[in-house]
């Protein structure tokens, strides 16, 4: 599995946390998550961290098996 990658993290005034993928707002963080969050990305590797946080840790074919004729409803 390939390792992920593009993913940034802004901290803004107030304790917001803003996660993006390859320049795409991905997730929000806020209080105690956000505190978490950055401590945690300064303690590890951070994109394998981002994606975790981000739910972007999947990869394979989830898409193309949703799309699938035999699993349409």
């Amino acid at each position: 599995m390939p390792r992920p990658h593009g993913f940034t993290y802004e901290q803004h005034a107030g304790g917001t946390v803003r996660i993006s993928h390859h320049g795409r707002p991905a997730t929000s963080l806020n209080g105690p998550r956000a505190a978490r969050f950055l401590a945690e990305v300064e303690a590890s590797e951070p994109q394998l961290v981002m994606a975790r946080w981000t739910g972007n840790y999947k990869r394979g074919n989830e898409r193309t098996a949703r799309d699938h004729p035999r699993n349409r409803r």
